[in-house]
């Protein structure tokens, strides 16, 4: 029989702890609603009255099948737990649970809090017991515990005693310097549990100082720990947290743990966890990682030419299991290293079914070849090989045609002296017979220049005539430049990566001398690759 495993997510709360992220309440809110569907137990929504953000996000919190959380600190030594203003504060927020963070490694308490042992240990005991007193379901962070357990066993293992005592419901240990190995952790979980401490009631919380957080949390619950905490795209101070999203597949995909273990993620909330990890991305306004476990771009790309001819006959030959499970597709990229295995799988994913012994097979990889000796680079921009391959096979539609484009960029001087920027584009087209004008400004909603590039796409995505409606849900989400040459032989590559409303998202490559001009050839590509896929699905392919 299966034992239910509980998730617990930190991501509002020590994910926003990461140097550089800033939820406001409406983010929080907006990820907290995602971590419900996608199934996770606990949403730890911050620490009320620690900033004004975190209070808002409590009072505007949303319903959640998920037990929804605040987080605390035991009551300070030399008052009462019910007097105790701290306490009260994460109380008043009203939610069904209560985290508290206590210390468990003597060197901390006596150091950091400057109180004995004892005192810690009764402020342990008061905090959770005036918890439980309250209705709550408390659950008791043993901050430290690897640390403490490794200099004080007994001392570390009577803190969480003293919680388990009062009626915490779930006893976390913390790796919270992050240096702890799995190892090491499995035996000290397993010993924790020997000394009287159920599995069902212990979590894990691991940092990834050392890169082993996932694989700690894993070695816990092999150990018998019943609670994962962890944060979506491993967000958290320093190196950040177990990475809830490599946590979930691996617990629901991996022997043992699916065979012996529950989470409340569904099979349909785990094919969703591509785009739940990428709106994590859109909201910090990061990169998604393309070689993140799972759910990267290049989690299962296959460059070489041999795993591709593989993969072709079977995909588990180079595949550990299947992408569309988490949401993921199967990438070959095309590069000078690609053969004709790469070319007729990336066609085939294209809907472009070729005959092996076409002649034309050889035509695309030779201009693959002679064009990334210019600059190019297909494997990180494969709707760029795929219109180019449409190209040299015959395949194109011709749904419109730059006539001529401008871009100007001015500085100015203002009145009170600042320095101010413009950039202003003017594309001319011709779409379905129609010649059309657009002018456009990069300036952003705060009247700030947001460059030559963003004035050029607005302008090219203003009216395509009979096309517009197909490009309406297209944005672009990351722009890369490299200068491939040196010197005044210098070649700018420019990689564009866009997405859509359908959750589609593709890479495509613009080279030439002149920056703007391979950041225009790069646009052209991302909206006419949109266009041919979204005319494809409404009629006969093109």
């Amino acid at each position: 029989m299966s034992e239910r495993l509980y998730l617990f997510d930190t991501t509002l709360r020590d994910g926003q702890q990461t140097q550089g992220v800033q939820f406001s309440a409406a983010e929080k809110i907006q990820i907290a609603r995602a971590l419900d569907a996608l199934g996770i137990d606990y949403i730890e929504g911050g620490w009320p009255g620690a900033n004004p953000t975190d209070s808002d996000f409590f009072r505007e919190a949303p319903q959640t099948r998920a037990v929804m959380t605040a987080f605390g600190m035991t009551k300070r030594a030399g008052r009462s737990a019910e007097n105790d203003d701290v306490l009260a504060g994460v109380l008043d927020a009203g939610t069904p649970a209560v985290c508290i963070v206590g210390k468990t490694w003597d060197f901390h308490v006596t150091t950091a809090l400057g109180v004995t042992l004892g005192e810690n240990l009764e402020a342990i005991s008061a905090s959770v017991a005036h918890l439980v007193k309250k209705g709550r379901e408390a659950l008791f962070d043993a901050e430290h515990f690897f640390d403490g357990y490794r200099a004080n066993p007994a001392y570390a293992l009577d803190c969480l005693k003293a919680a388990y005592g009062a009626g915490a419901r779930w006893i976390v240990l913390c790796d919270t310097n992050g240096g702890t190995l799995p190892a090491e952790v499995g035996r000290v979980v397993a010993e924790v549990i020997a000394s009287g401490i159920p599995g069902a009631n212990l979590g894990i919380h691991c940092h990834d100082d050392t890169g082993n957080a996932v694989a700690n949390s894993l070695a816990a619950v092999e150990a018998g720990a019943r609670q994962i905490q962890g944060t979506l795209n491993g967000l958290g101070e320093r190196c950040g947290n177990a990475n809830l999203i490599t946590l979930i597949p691996t617990l629901k995909l991996k022997a043992p743990f699916r065979d012996q273990l529950e989470t409340g993620v569904s099979d349909a909330a785990l094919a969703g966890l591509v785009k739940t990890s990428r709106m994590l991305d859109d909201i910090l306004n990061r990169v998604p990682q393309r070689a993140a476990p799972y759910v990267g771009a290049s989690a299962f790309a296959h460059k070489a030419g041999l795993h591709a001819s593989a993969i072709l006959k079977d995909p588990t030959t180079y595949e550990h299991l299947d992408p569309g499970l988490v949401g993921n597709e199967r990438q070959i990229p095309m590069s000078n290293q690609a053969g004709q295995s790469n070319l007729r799988a990336r066609l085939a994913s294209a809907g472009l079914e070729i005959d092996p012994k076409d002649p034309r097979l050889a035509q695309i990889l030779d201009e693959i070849k002679r064009r990334e000796d210019q600059g190019y680079a297909y494997d990180g921009a494969q709707a760029s090989f795929e219109m180019l391959a449409r190209e040299t096979l015959g395949l194109t539609t011709k749904f419109f045609e730059v006539l001529r484009y401008r871009v100007t960029v001015e500085r100015r001087e203002e009145a009170d002296g600042s320095r101010r920027t413009l950039s202003e584009a003017v594309v001319v087209v011709d779409a379905g017979g129609e010649r059309m004008l657009s002018v456009s400004e990069s300036q952003d909603e705060s009247g700030d220049d947001r460059g030559p590039v963003n004035a050029l796409w607005k302008a090219l995505a203003k009216d395509l005539g009979p096309w517009q409606a197909m490009i309406d849900d297209m944005r672009l989400v990351d722009f890369k430049v490299r200068i491939t040459q040196g010197g005044t032989e210098a070649v700018t590559r420019v990689i564009i990566d866009s997405e859509d409303g359908q959750g589609r998202r593709w890479s495509t490559v613009g080279v030439s001398p002149n920056i703007v001009d391979a950041s225009f050839e790069a646009l052209l590509d991302a909206v006419r690759w949109k266009l041919v896929r979204d005319s494809a699905a409404k009629g006969p392919a093109t």
